[in-house]
C-alpha cells in the first residue's frame, strides 16, 4: 500500500512548477516506461499494477494508480523519472527548432517524428510547453528518450549559427524545388500564429507545402513530418 503523502507528491508532478522545482517527471503506459527503463534517464520510483511484468515495481492497487495518474485511463506502470541533465545543442546534421509550439500533443508527435527520420536534436524556445507534460509524453511514445531537447531563445541559437536555416511558410518556396543541404536547421513556428517576427528575421529562407485543395493550413506536427520526409528524401538521392 502506497502512503497518502507519496501519492500526494507524485500527483504534484501534474504541474509544471513542481516538475521544476523537483527535477523530476512522470511517465506513465507499458510503452513510455518501457523506453525509459531501457535509456540512460534514471528511474527515481517505479509503481505497477503488474508484478510479474515489473517485478522490481512498488505494487499497487488499481486505485492508488488511478489517483496517481494523470490519464483517463492508467495503465499498469508509473514512473518517477529524473530530468536529464542539461547540455549545450550539438548542431549537426539537422535540427528542429520549435518557435511557440504550445499544444502538448504536437509537441509530442515532433518528437516522435525526430526520433523516426534520426534527428537528434531539437531546439525549443522558451514558450514552447514544457517536454516533459503528461500529454507530450503520451505523445511522444517513448521517442524522448532517444531525442534531446533544448529550451532556449531561438535568436540566440539563430543569429550564431554556423549551418543553413530554413522555415515553414506559406509563402516561401515549394520544398520538393527547394536543393535542401546535408544539415541545416528547420523551424517551425506556432499552430496559429507560425513563426514570430523576431525569430523570422533571422530565418534567410522558407519553405512551403503545396496545396491542391481547400484547408487554409496543415498542423505544425502534420507539416514538419512532410517536411523531414522531404530532407531526407534528398539527402538519400545524393547519397544514392
Amino acid at each position: 500500500m502506497v502512503a497518502k503523502s507519496e501519492i500526494k507528491d507524485i500527483r504534484r508532478l501534474h504541474q509544471k512548477k513542481y516538475r521544476l522545482l523537483q527535477r523530476r517527471f512522470l511517465a506513465e503506459g507499458i510503452k513510455v516506461v518501457d523506453e525509459l527503463l531501457h535509456s540512460d534517464m534514471q528511474c527515481d520510483a517505479l509503481y505497477s499494477t503488474d508484478p510479474e511484468r515489473y517485478p522490481n515495481a512498488s505494487p499497487i492497487s488499481e486505485a492508488e494508480l488511478r489517483k496517481m495518474s494523470a490519464l483517463v485511463q492508467p495503465n499498469t506502470v508509473l514512473g518517477v523519472f529524473r530530468f536529464p541533465e542539461e547540455t549545450t545543442p550539438v548542431l549537426q546534421g539537422w535540427t528542429l527548432a520549435l518557435d511557440g509550439v504550445r499544444d502538448p500533443g504536437n509537441l509530442g508527435t515532433l518528437i516522435r517524428l525526430c526520433d523516426w527520420f534520426g534527428i537528434e536534436e531539437m531546439v525549443c524556445s522558451p514558450d514552447t510547453v514544457d517536454c516533459f507534460n503528461p500529454k507530450v509524453l503520451q505523445a511522444s511514445m517513448g521517442s524522448i528518450a532517444r531525442v534531446r531537447l533544448h529550451y532556449l531563445p531561438l535568436e540566440d541559437i539563430l543569429s550564431d549559427c554556423h549551418l543553413p536555416v530554413y522555415g515553414a511558410s506559406m509563402e516561401g518556396r515549394a520544398a520538393a524545388s527547394e536543393a535542401l543541404p546535408s544539415k541545416g536547421i528547420l523551424v517551425m513556428g506556432s499552430e496559429s500564429h507560425g513563426i514570430s517576427e523576431t525569430v523570422r528575421g533571422l530565418v534567410p529562407t522558407t519553405i512551403s507545402i503545396p496545396s491542391h485543395g481547400g484547408a487554409e493550413s496543415l498542423n505544425v506536427a502534420t507539416a514538419a513530418g512532410i517536411l523531414l520526409y522531404e530532407i531526407r528524401r534528398q539527402a538519400t538521392g545524393r547519397q544514392g
